[in-house]
């Protein structure tokens, strides 16, 4: 059923979260984390992970650090996860379903999108470029073009401005709690997109919530929309 606030939105562009949500890369990270934190004699619990789901690099580390009392520092920590998933990702990093399909969507009614991850630029660059998406957005905000990580809304706002627009008039796709907050605060149109990681968190505050990026009720939203 649709609601008033999909009734009264006027979509100018839509931001997608990164990992999670257009790739498979939660998956991996999981793998990763709790490879490198084994060296340490450490667990990668879910409960962690329900916690640093979708914040930047250091504030899922210091979150860990204080946890897990891990004697190592972030510059060597997050050296041996880069190192890893150098090896991982060329090989296993695959699209979310319904990506391809939404992108095609959006361009065919030539409205603007771009990229907020609070993963670093280099791993943006590199997820992004696995699969040559990069010139398909207008632009990608990452972790390292923000001082405040999600849940907090900065990185939101700062696409919000990038695209010209109101956040009301922006549409903001995303996968974990810290991240669909991030985008509530800031005033945009939230959709939640839950994965086998996330599914239980509390996405009250989202707008909408769906199964995938391929959902009907994702299209439905840009039905008569032309952003040219």
């Amino acid at each position: 059923m649709i609601n008033i606030k999909q009734q009264q939105l006027v979509i100018r562009g839509v931001v997608f979260d990164m990992d999670g949500l257009m790739f498979n890369t939660e998956d991996l990270y999981d793998e990763v984390t709790a490879d490198v934190l084994g060296r340490y004699g450490k667990t990668y619990s879910r409960e962690i992970k329900l916690q640093i789901m979708g914040t930047p690099a250091r504030q899922a580390f210091d979150v860990m650090a204080q946890q897990l009392a891990l004697p190592v520092d972030f510059p060597t920590f997050q050296t041996q996860l880069k190192e890893a998933f150098r090896h991982l990702l060329p090989d296993r990093i695959e699209k979310m379903p319904g990506l391809d399909q939404l992108l095609d969507t959006l361009e065919s009614r030539g409205i603007p999108k771009g990229v907020a991850t609070s993963s670093d630029r280099q791993f943006a660059r590199t997820a992004l470029g696995c699969f040559d998406l990069e010139p398909r957005f207008e632009f990608v905000i990452t972790g390292d073009d923000v001082q405040q990580g999600k849940p907090h809304p900065e990185i939101y706002l700062a696409s919000a401005k990038r695209l010209g627009i109101e956040p009301a008039c922006m549409i903001a796709l995303e996968d974990s709690f810290n991240g669909s907050t991030a985008a509530a605060l800031a005033g945009a149109f939230t959709i939640a997109v839950p994965t086998h990681h996330s599914r239980h968190q509390d996405f009250s505050h989202a707008d909408l919530v769906v199964t995938s990026l391929g959902d009907d009720q994702i299209v439905q939203l840009f039905q008569g929309t032309n952003g040219k």
